[in-house]
């Protein structure tokens, strides 16, 4: 099974939010998931992250496969910089 770290849309029509999630790369982008690891919401100012690292670096560990727009929503909140860390100890 291939599983993804993908975004979920949320929110009104032109107000999205958004939740990273975790789910098999065959279902849709609205439907089944695996588990909810954060949440992304662009309309603020500054854009909102928030992201459980634990959670998220386990996922990236056991095989879990971001897609680009999260993986550039990792860097911008530092969790490959955790990662980096963690493989120091």
């Amino acid at each position: 099974m291939a599983v993804k770290i993908r975004l979920k849309r949320m929110g009104a029509k032109k107000n999205p939010f958004y939740r990273i999630i975790v789910a098999d790369s065959r279902s849709p982008r609205d439907g089944r998931f695996i588990e909810e690891i954060g949440y992304y919401n662009p309309l603020t100012e500054p854009k909102t992250i928030k992201v459980d690292n634990e959670k998220a670096l386990k996922w990236i560990k056991n095989g879990a496969k971001p897609t680009e727009t999260v993986e550039k929503l990792f860097k911008e909140s530092g969790i490959y910089e955790t990662k980096e860390e963690n493989a120091d100890k």
